[in-house]
């Protein structure tokens, strides 16, 4: 019996590795893990690669002359602007305020909570254009809010605010749902330890909470700056799509494309996709160095 059991188990002189790479095979769910890789590489470029190298190559029937035309005309850069600093501004909102409604369905019991973290949600599964229609209704001058704010001279509907009001509603769940497993995965023992050790509340936020949670709450913000970017259905309703004042990038491709201008609306939104890859890439960079940062 004690020799079966003794063949059974691995002998003491055999590699480690081999008895590892034993015990991980056999725990093993899917393929190995060149099928695997393979299949992934595969998904990527029949998903993602050759749609935008389609978007590429079909902007080089334009010429060099024919494309800086098409990218740099006064009204395309006045939408660049627009676009992309809306975009900004609205993430950069959400990503405080996200931050606070993720910290309030963590830290704190109240009645309704269950309900206030499914409405976060709700720009997810509402349609892009329900919440455009919602939004107009609201802030028009015949609407709840915007017949209250236009006899003070505030206007929000139709204009570059409006614009950015509906790019914070449809990325506050970003931000939400990127920053609130951080934090309840956060070890309250190191901000009692803090606190016994005479910090601030202030003090252990920015030394023990905020290195912990800044690298979510950047991604956070990244997907949500990337969703504002492309952002359309609940935009052309609010905006007035004046062009020069509140004419997205987004509706002036779509505008190339209905006068069959595809080569130049390709060119737009290869420059939308270079400038948005740049920032991603920013972000993530910035990203890994705070990883960095909180690891030494």
């Amino acid at each position: 019996m004690s020799g079966a059991v003794s063949s059974a188990l691995p002998s003491a002189g055999a590699p480690l590795s081999r008895v590892n790479n034993r015990a991980g095979g056999a725990r093993r769910v899917l393929p190995g893990f060149h099928i695997t890789l393979g299949f992934s590489i595969f998904y990527l470029c029949l998903i993602v690669l050759i749609p935008l190298s389609a978007l590429v190559f079909k902007t080089f029937t334009l010429s060099w002359e024919q494309f800086w035309v098409a990218v740099t005309s006064p009204r395309v850069m006045a939408s660049y602007r627009l676009t992309f600093g809306a975009s900004l501004i609205a993430a950069l909102v959400n990503a405080v305020f996200g931050l606070l409604v993720a910290w309030v369905l963590v830290r704190y019991k109240f009645p309704g909570k269950r309900i206030v973290d499914a409405l976060v949600d709700l720009p997810f599964a509402l349609p892009t254009a329900v919440a455009g229609i919602s939004l107009t209704a609201l802030l028009a001058g015949n609407g709840w809010i915007g017949q209250l704010l236009e006899p003070h001279g505030i206007k929000l509907a139709f204009t570059p605010a409006g614009i950015v009001i509906a790019l914070i509603f449809i990325g506050l769940p970003f931000v939400v749902r990127t920053v609130q497993p951080v934090l309840e995965d956060a070890e309250k023992e190191l901000e009692e330890a803090a606190t016994s050790l005479g910090a601030t509340r202030l003090q252990t936020f920015t030394k023990v909470i905020f290195p912990s949670i800044a690298p979510a709450l950047l991604t956070g913000f990244a997907m949500a700056f990337a969703r504002a970017i492309g952002e359309y259905g609940s935009v052309i309703f609010i905006a007035g799509n004046m062009p020069m004042i509140s004419e997205i990038t987004p509706l002036i491709i779509i505008g190339k494309l209905e006068q069959y201008d595809f080569a130049g609306a390709t060119a737009v939104a290869l420059v939308m996709l270079v400038i948005s890859f740049i920032l991603l890439l920013v972000i993530n960079g910035l990203q890994a160095w705070q990883r960095r940062r909180a690891g030494a």
